[in-house]
């Protein structure tokens, strides 16, 4: 035997550990069985399941059920965990075990092992006093920590995400005020349309942005309602009658996280639909993101060659062969971002319905996607904001020359001098490559007096019925 490792035993026997390791023999065979893909768990999931150890020790105690000394123990290992200090020791795969047990043991194994240091004892010590299962474990399962700990890791970053997506919101609003007065075109089906302000399409962002937001708010709320206490199957079994509700206000206690007891537990371990709509509303998040980041590229595109209504801010060189040339690298970045985040609610929906009877068993792959979403999403959206909306400038002159070449205008005219001769002179303007204003008035369908006023670009972006008439003309 080396001295470079330790035997522990679970039920299959025994098994070498790294004599370095908090963790033991299940989370030594997860390593060896699942040498899957080299990721771990993101923090929110370690943070969520080591606060639920601790929260079950502190009710355990005030129970009775556990000895005072052992529960400050595990307490204390929890909190260092719970502080990142043996982040090192949580290596097991996502892509493992169903349900999620070599990620619950992983947890065990440390806080144990780290509890038993913390009472004298050494880990490979025989005579340790603190089990994995039957202390840090008690009235427990992977079958409702894990679901517990899912909604509990992306409640913790909620605030976060939603906070981070209103700025973004706050941010276009801002530039829909600053842009206000410049009147462009509008384009549908990406061909001129009538009149609109910069500043109205900048708005229309923000608001679909804060929908956003509201729609994630809304998810997340439904995942405040635990499952903790239904052990195996739902049923409580193992579990004092009082521990459910204890733990819902312990976590409420150690976390300030609005938080609710359920009143069917084992519908809270067979369904992960809440998880599912949580992820789904990432998803709409991306759908609104991708066609913003698109919209800015059209509108910067060019300079020379596009519509150039818009500047982005120059945040690095854009060709390593093209001097000066500079992309849109933060759009570009955020699209990539939603494609990959749209990637994971896919994994999380097909992850979803592959439950059956009791339990979902795919539940490592829906929290690893879950808190990878929420990561990107904060990230991206964080750098979207401030290294690229924030520093947007309007081309005025470009988009006030792009809306004097629009032929669309003659919409305006529609009420007076009525569609057929409306596009008569349309078609005039644009083959002769004059404006509606000289084209109508030469035709004598208007007085220059009266197209001065039907023209109003400015108040074409208000509505309404130009020229109070009919059809006529």
């Amino acid at each position: 035997m080396s001295a470079e490792f330790r035997v522990e035993k679970d039920s299959l026997g025994e098994v070498q550990v790294p004599a370095w390791a908090l963790y033991g023999a299940q989370t030594q065979r997860a390593v060896q069985n699942f040498p899957i893909s080299g990721l771990k768990q993101y923090p929110a999931f370690i943070w969520s399941m080591a606060t639920i150890k601790k929260a079950a020790a502190l009710v355990h105690q005030d129970l009775g059920l556990l000895d005072a000394k052992m529960a400050e123990a595990i307490v204390q290992a929890a909190d260092e965990v719970i502080a990142g200090k043996l982040n090192d020791h949580f290596v097991v795969d996502p892509f493992q075990a169903g349900a999620g047990t070599s990620h619950n043991m992983n947890i065990n194994e440390v806080i144990s092992n780290r509890a038993n240091q913390i009472l004298g004892f050494d880990i490979d010590d025989p005579k340790k006093p603190v089990n994995p299962n039957d202390h840090v474990n008690m009235a427990q399962s992977t079958n409702d920590t894990i679901p517990t700990a899912l909604r509990l890791g992306a409640l913790w970053r909620l605030d976060e995400l939603v906070n981070t997506v209103l700025g973004l919101a706050d941010v276009l609003a801002a530039k829909g005020q600053e842009f206000d007065h410049v009147v462009k075109s509008g384009r549908t089906h990406l061909q001129d349309a009538v009149p609109v302000r910069l500043g109205q399409e900048f708005n229309a962002y923000a608001k679909a942005v804060r929908l956003d937001a509201k729609r994630i708010q809304a998810a997340g709320d439904r995942l405040r309602e635990l499952g903790i206490g239904g052990t195996a199957t739902g049923s409580g079994l193992n579990a004092h009658p009082e521990y459910h509700a204890r733990m819902v206000t312990k976590l409420i206690g150690l976390t300030g996280i609005e938080l609710q007891t359920s009143d069917d537990l084992f519908e809270r371990m067979q369904s992960m639909g809440d998880q599912a709509d949580f992820s789904g509303s990432m998803r709409a998040l991306c759908v609104s993101l991708i066609r913003i980041a698109n919209d800015l590229r059209l509108l910067a595109s060019g300079p020379a060659t596009g519509l150039d209504e818009i500047r982005l801010p120059a945040v690095q060189p854009g060709s390593s062969i093209m001097p000066g040339k500079v992309n849109p690298v933060l759009a570009e970045m955020l699209n990539q971002a939603c494609f990959h985040v749209m990637g994971n609610d896919h994994a999380v929906t097909l992850a979803a319905q592959a439950g059956q009877l009791e339990l979902n068993v795919m539940m490592p792959i829906i929290g690893y996607n879950i808190f990878q979403m929420m990561d990107v999403l904060i990230g991206a959206v964080k750098a979207f904001t401030e290294k690229c909306v924030l520093g947007i400038q309007a081309n005025e002159e470009k988009a006030t020359g792009w809306l004097a070449k629009n032929a669309i205008l003659v919409t305006a005219l529609n009420p007076t001098i009525g569609y057929l001769k409306g596009a008569e002179v349309a078609k005039e303007a644009m083959a002769t490559n004059r404006t509606i204003r000289e084209v109508v008035v030469e035709k004598g369908y208007l007085s220059a007096e009266e197209a001065d006023t039907l023209l109003d670009v400015r108040a074409m972006t208000e509505g309404g019925i130009f020229g109070g008439g009919g059809a006529g003309g």
